[in-house]
């Protein structure tokens, strides 16, 4: 749906004011103040990321997993929460107790916000990564930044959503080696790690499971644009 159209069909306010602040270059889904994402309905502003379709098929690719891998009520980590959107999914499909951390308090009142209007009971912290969690998961999931600062990046996503949640050092691998290098004192004896990547960093996250989870197996997806896209990291054979 063209954006002018997805404006008449869902913005409630004054359609010519809505219609200015498009032609200026604001996300339709910022300017309405809601996008659909994995049979939710999610605030969005500029506090948070717009969901993308990918991470709707990280969500999906995650869910098919845990039931294949568990067959017990299962403790869920969601790294970098931003809107909820993974998390309220997770819990909204699986029986599960989902926990979920954001470094931004404003994005994690968004979050409080979505998970109270899809009617689901997540447990959100402001932390860094899992700074001061002491409880132990089977699922760790996680959207984290990965751009490179570098990276040529579409102007409407550049010009308005939070760079704190779209930008990473290291080459945009530092979150990855961050969650990946003391996450075993926050993962149950059998696990699974769930991620969203960038289309050329399989290979680099790849050594750096290597150096901190050797024993686990690897698996790498394409999204349905063809582009390397998720990563699951596992010990359960």
């Amino acid at each position: 749906m063209k954006d002018i159209d997805y404006l008449k069909k869902y913005y409630k306010g004054d359609i010519d004011e809505a219609i200015k602040r498009l032609n200026n270059k604001e996300p339709v889904q910022y300017i309405v103040g809601n996008v659909d994402f994995y049979n939710c309905n999610l605030i969005v502003n500029k506090n948070v990321l717009i969901p993308r379709f990918e991470t709707e098929e990280l969500v999906d690719t995650t869910i098919n997993k845990i039931k294949q891998l568990f067959n017990k009520k299962v403790d869920i980590l969601d790294i970098g929460t931003g809107s909820g959107a993974i998390a309220i999914s997770l819990k909204k499909e699986l029986d599960s107790n989902v926990y979920a951390t954001d470094i931004s308090k404003e994005a994690l009142e968004v979050a409080k916000e979505n998970a109270n209007k899809n009617d689901t009971v997540i447990t959100f912290i402001n932390t860094n990564i899992y700074d001061g969690i002491d409880n132990r998961f089977d699922v760790i999931i996680s959207n984290p930044p990965y751009i490179r600062y570098d990276e040529e990046i579409d102007p409407i996503v550049k010009n308005n959503e939070p760079h704190l949640a779209l930008y990473a050092d290291d080459n945009g691998l530092y979150f990855y080696r961050e969650i990946l290098k003391n996450i075993r004192f926050i993962l149950k004896e059998k696990y699974l790690i769930c991620f969203e990547i960038g289309e050329s960093q399989f290979e680099d996250i790849k050594s750096i499971k290597e150096q901190y989870l050797p024993e686990a197996k690897i698996e790498l997806k394409k999204d349905l644009q063809g582009r390397d896209r998720m990563l699951f990291i596992t010990n359960i054979e």
